[in-house]
């Protein structure tokens, strides 16, 4: 039976933690809150985890789970290059909803699904998820739902629809968002600041917005 904690609450927060912690080192799945939505996780370095996550999602490797961060010092090593163009989007919009589609560190023993050597790493502004990810390393996260159905805003409605495929969740409220999920770009081509951004999903972070922060750069929707 699937584990629920309320993490509003100090007494059952930390048996949480714990909880989740090791429920990923097992290689099962775990759900928490990020500034988004609900998401569901698993090792990012477990490839039987990772595809575990694929099938309670009901997707297929085609579409691998993006990986969420607790520091830039993660995104140092997991991506192959950081350009300054790239640090400049980090530091205006991380921790928070953007999501970064790099070249991946070739050395990684991973596997996410069909990546085609890209990792979509993301920093989540939420208090919850940060913590976890400290005690956790990267995780694989995708939206808390079924493919084709909305994604979950609170705990409940992640239950609703993973039930017993996921081991612990991790009850933060609703999100304070209205559920828009983060904006992806594809940023391979960004290697200074009038390079190219591909956004591959539009989401919290406007066109308008990346402008600001690199107005030379070519921006292809």
């Amino acid at each position: 039976m699937p584990e629920v904690y309320d993490c509003q609450d100090t007494a059952t927060l930390l048996p949480g933690f714990r909880a989740a912690k090791a429920a990923i080192g097992q290689g099962e799945l775990v759900v928490f809150p990020t500034d988004t939505v609900y998401g569901i996780a698993a090792d990012a370095f477990n490839p039987a985890a990772v595809n575990r996550l694929i099938v309670a999602k009901g997707r297929t490797r085609q579409s691998p789970p993006p990986v969420l961060i607790g520091s830039t010092a993660a995104l140092m090593a997991l991506a192959a290059e950081v350009s300054e163009a790239v640090m400049q989007l980090v530091e205006a919009f991380w921790p928070g909803p953007l999501t970064l589609v790099m070249l991946a560190q070739p050395s990684l023993s991973w596997d996410l699904g069909e990546t085609r050597g890209t990792v979509a790493l993301r920093m989540p502004n939420h208090q919850i998820a940060l913590e976890l990810l400290q005690d956790t390393g990267p995780l694989a996260v995708s939206s808390a739902n079924l493919h084709g159905l909305a994604a979950a805003t609170d705990v409940a409605g992640a239950q609703k629809m993973l039930q017993d495929s996921v081991q612990v969740y991790l009850d933060g409220g609703p999100v304070s968002g209205d559920g828009t999920a983060s904006t992806i770009l594809d940023v391979t081509r960004l290697s200074g600041p009038d390079g190219i951004i591909r956004v591959l999903r539009a989401g919290v972070i406007s066109k308008e917005q990346l402008a600001a922060v690199l107005p030379d750069a070519t921006i292809e929707e």
